[in-house]
C-alpha cells in the first residue's frame, strides 16, 4: 500500500503539480501587492473624482451598491500575470527538460504512426484505378495506328 503511495507522489506530474502550486502561491502574494500598489491606483486616477475607483452606485446613497470595474480589471490582471510566470518559469523549463531527457534516452517523438487499414485500402485502389487508365490509354494508341 505506502508503495502505491510513493509511485503516486513521485510520479512527473504529480511533483510538477505540486511545485506549480506552491510557486503560484508564492507569486500571487507578489502579484498582489503590485496590484493593490501600481494598478489599482493607475485604474482609480482614470475613474475621475471619485476616489473609489473606477466604477459607479447603483444607488448613491447606498454605498454597498458600488459596481467597480477596477476590481475585475485587477482580479483578470492578476491572474494573467501569474499565468505568465508560471508557464515561463514551471512550464516551459520543464517541458524543454522533458524532451532532452527523452532525447538523451533515445526516444523518438516523432515515430511515424502506421497508416490504418483504410488509408492503405484506398492506397491501393488509387494504385489500381491509374495502372488501369494507363493500360487503356495504351490500347487506344495501338487501335488508332
Amino acid at each position: 500500500m505506502l508503495k502505491g503511495f510513493r509511485d503516486f507522489i513521485l510520479r512527473g506530474n504529480v511533483v510538477e503539480l505540486a511545485v506549480a502550486v506552491v510557486i503560484g502561491t508564492a507569486f500571487t502574494s507578489i502579484v498582489t501587492a503590485f496590484s493593490d500598489h501600481i494598478i489599482n491606483p493607475l485604474i482609480a486616477s482614470v475613474g475621475g473624482a471619485d476616489v473609489s475607483g473606477l466604477g459607479f452606485h447603483i444607488f448613491s446613497d447606498n454605498p454597498n451598491t458600488f459596481i467597480d470595474f477596477g476590481a475585475v480589471i485587477t482580479a483578470a490582471l492578476n491572474f494573467l500575470i501569474i499565468a505568465a510566470i508560471v508557464y515561463f518559469v514551471l512550464v516551459g523549463p520543464m517541458n524543454k527538460l522533458n524532451e532532452a531527457l527523452a532525447k538523451r534516452k533515445g526516444v523518438d517523438e516523432e515515430e511515424e504512426a502506421p497508416a490504418s487499414l483504410e488509408a492503405e485500402l484506398l492506397t491501393e485502389i488509387r494504385d489500381l484505378l491509374q495502372a488501369q487508365k494507363a493500360a487503356n490509354n495504351q490500347q487506344d494508341g495501338k487501335n488508332t495506328l
